[in-house]
């Protein structure tokens, strides 16, 4: 029996926005504001895949990404 992850994962890179290209990302940080969050515990853990790959679960940044727009409305 095999278990099948129905979880999506995403890179950096697909959360903040890329200056160089215009990429939109998830949100409208950079990639600096991303990781300090991450760092202070703001934004959702990492998962480390590998030492060059972290990914975050689509999932918890897409709840992070709303809870954000929460808090600038009210």
């Amino acid at each position: 029996m095999q278990h099948e992850s129905t979880s999506q994962y995403l890179r950096a890179s697909d959360i903040v926005r890329n200056r160089k290209t215009g990429k939109p990302g998830i949100l409208p940080i950079s990639q600096a504001t991303w990781w300090a969050w991450v760092k202070a515990q703001k934004a959702p853990a990492p998962i480390k895949l590998s030492p060059g790959v972290t990914v975050w679960e689509k999932a918890q940044v897409i709840a992070f990404a709303e809870s954000l727009a929460k808090e600038v409305v009210q």
